[in-house]
């Protein structure tokens, strides 16, 4: 009997204490954050997790988030488009309140975006333009376009090409087709490059130089490596490579593949260049197997989404320093452009490893 007694008397209070949750005049429950935001959601659509920097992104962006007191849906689509369109479409029927993505292939989410927008769901692009929709309300990004002109501009430099007399071989290794990222970095890439190729300063012996010649679709290293192979076998046989011009950090690991493939060595070891500064690359670039990357902090692009997630949601404007680059086909989308860093073995440990982006101990692992 007391046993009864003492369960009813438990389930009176755990009743309580939901109902004080709810709203009653005790203490609330939930943290000071989370009633702050009101208990809003986020949907947070990533493309992949093979690549390291996407993880990072993602967590990065999370754990913020939810520090501020929202909860997050973070999903990944692992490069596969139709999937990423039902985990949106499963984001907006869970009813979020906001939409942060990374897109595959962003032509393919046109009518997902439009089913969000009728739903009064914001969107932000993440370091991927949605492109041909007028559903997207900001985009933050690092500086696309800068990157490639950092590329370009460390080659010209390291190479000396407006004062050498000597000639360069380079090949070009640049991004998907369906990614406006890509298109920019080959803009400024070229805008750099495009003199000394037509100078013949730099010689480029497969011809292929155009976007459409060297766009890797959906950033496969493995494609990389494979056009690499190609172009040594075919047009480097009695020459050496000199320059990889690659605009990510996967296609230097193809391109390294290949060239140890091929005989290549420390004594005529290609520039090779990347995009991202991925643990591994940063690896590479100490012992001299890739020359530089693009070091973009992720937890800087996460922080600055973050804060355009909750200027959305509290009806505010966020900080935005772009108002006329980023046209999507249908929209110029007001964005705010974080700036890239070319790195190598001279600044790795001032920039990298002070920055704490990465340890010494993960970089000797």
């Amino acid at each position: 009997m007391k046993k009864k007694v003492l369960g009813a008397l438990l389930s009176v209070a755990m009743v309580a204490t939901l109902l004080v949750g709810c709203g009653g005049d005790a203490a609330p429950a939930t943290t000071e954050a989370s009633a702050a935001t009101g208990g809003k959601k986020v949907g947070v659509a990533m493309p992949t997790q093979s690549s390291e920097r996407w993880i990072n992104d993602g967590d990065n962006m999370k754990k913020r988030l939810e520090e501020l007191g929202y909860e997050v849906d973070l999903q990944y689509a692992e490069d596969d488009v139709q999937m990423q369109v039902s985990q949106i479409e499963n984001m907006i029927a869970s009813g979020v309140n906001c939409l942060v993505i990374a897109s595959i292939d962003s032509g393919a989410l046109v009518n997902v975006e439009a089913q969000a927008k009728e739903a009064g769901i914001p969107i932000i692009a993440y370091d991927r333009l949605l492109m041909d929709t007028d559903a997207v309300s900001y985009y933050a990004t690092f500086d696309n376009k800068g990157v490639g002109t950092a590329i370009g501009k460390y080659i010209e430099e390291k190479k000396d090409l407006a004062n050498t007399s000597e000639t360069f071989t380079i090949e070009f290794f640049m991004g998907s087709p369906d990614d406006n990222n890509a298109h920019m970095l080959y803009d400024g890439l070229m805008e750099v490059l495009q003199p000394y190729l037509d100078n013949g300063t730099l010689i480029c012996k497969s011809g292929r130089t155009s976007f459409d010649d060297t766009c890797i679709l959906r950033w496969s290293q493995e494609t990389a490596q494979q056009n690499c192979e190609n172009y040594l076998t075919g047009f480097y046989a009695d020459e050496d490579l000199d320059i990889c011009a690659t605009a990510f950090d996967g296609f230097a690991y193809g391109c390294k593949a290949a060239l140890e493939g091929a005989g290549y060595t420390e004594a005529n070891w290609p520039l090779i260049t990347g995009q991202d500064a991925e643990l591994m690359a940063t690896k590479n670039i100490i012992s001299g197997k890739q020359t530089m990357s693009i070091y973009k902090d992720t937890r800087l692009l996460a922080e600055k989404c973050v804060t355009m997630v909750q200027a959305v949601l509290e009806g505010a404007e966020p900080e935005i320093n772009d108002t006329e680059q980023y046209n999507n086909g249908k929209i110029v989308v007001p964005s705010y452009l974080c700036t890239p860093v070319a790195v190598d073995k001279d600044n790795y440990e001032e920039i990298i490893v002070k920055g704490g982006y990465y340890t010494a101990e993960q970089l000797a692992e």
